[in-house]
């Protein structure tokens, strides 16, 4: 079982640095109480992906359920990062992503 992050390749690297880092506590806050699947996920996998991805991929990532995208107030708001939540079965798209080196 893993969470998925995904951040768009345009955003600058420090940014995304951070946004990484939001996605995960904004996860947190959002499912460690209501959602089974996380609640497994914190207690035996904990495992992260984080995913550099084009902005069509964004926009398809975030039409997927049990996401929350993470906007950055130091670039006005901009949508920087989309944080799925943790499964065990992944969609095609999410499968393919790349890694962000």
């Amino acid at each position: 079982m893993k969470m998925y992050i995904a951040i768009r390749d345009s955003i600058p690297v420090g940014f995304a640095i951070n946004s990484a880092s939001h996605a995960s506590l904004i996860a947190y806050l959002k499912w460690h109480m209501d959602d089974v699947d996380f609640q497994d996920w914190m207690s035996y996998s904990f495992k992260k992906v984080t995913c550099k991805v084009t902005d069509e991929e964004f926009e398809q990532l975030k039409q997927l359920d049990r996401v929350v995208v993470v906007s950055e107030s130091a670039l006005n708001g901009e949508e920087v990062a989309v944080v799925l939540a943790p499964r065990r079965e992944w969609p095609e798209i999410v499968r393919q992503l790349k890694l962000y080196k």
